[in-house]
């Protein structure tokens, strides 16, 4: 090989290894600090609309940093978001179900890291671990104070379905959409794992006449 041939070579590795440095360095950026979205759904309507483009903080929850109240998170989507039959319910372990998870390193890298056929749900953070949720005459009730809820549309009803007087477990949230006539949350399948928790939103960038902290 020609020392012309040998120094092109060098460079197309050399290429080829800063285009997978710059790779990984962006996987690891996006998964454990922070990523832009966009909600793609209705049910945190009017806090936010279908087509806002939002950042989202990974850290926080890289950190194990705890989740509070009120803040909006987004979170891997349950197995199952049907409304179950009432012999299916089991108040006393109000949680949702996650099934089929990849199990081997590579399917965990695709689905976990690539987010390749992952679903996520954004909403809020009604309880955490030891709450005592209550829906009744169309209100929350967290640990029997009525929730002051100002994000929501003026007179909203929140229907109760099905898990709408629990006790949240120790290590999950509960969580609801804003558009309450509207969404599929922890009403319909119980509380979510706190390891399943992606991220909580950071700020909105687009509209930009509602660029800002959410």
């Amino acid at each position: 090989m020609t020392t012309e041939k040998k120094e092109n070579l060098k460079e197309v590795i050399e290429w080829i290894i800063c285009i997978i440095i710059a790779i990984i360095l962006a996987l690891v950026v996006r998964h454990y600090i922070f990523t832009p979205t966009v909600v793609k759904q209705v049910s945190m309507k009017p806090t936010m609309q279908s087509g806002d483009r939002l950042i989202l903080d990974r850290w926080s929850i890289t950190r194990k940093k705890d989740i509070k109240r009120g803040e909006i998170i987004t979170f891997e989507a349950p197995s199952n978001i049907e409304i179950p039959e009432p012999e299916d319910v089991d108040l006393n372990n109000p949680v949702a179900v996650y099934e089929d998870q990849p199990r081997n390193l590579f399917s965990k890298f695709i689905y976990y890291v690539l987010e390749y056929n992952k679903t996520s749900y954004i909403k809020r953070v009604i309880g955490i671990s030891g709450d005592r949720i209550k829906i009744e005459g169309g209100k929350v009730y967290v640990n029997d104070e009525q929730l002051e809820e100002s994000y929501l549309t003026y007179n909203l009803y929140t229907d109760s379905r099905v898990y709408y007087d629990i006790t949240v477990p120790d290590g999950y949230i509960y969580v609801m959409g804003d558009n309450r006539t509207d969404s599929v949350d922890s009403r319909v399948f119980g509380c979510i794992p706190i390891d399943k928790v992606e991220s909580k939103v950071l700020m909105r960038f687009w509209p930009f006449n509602k660029f800002g902290k959410v």
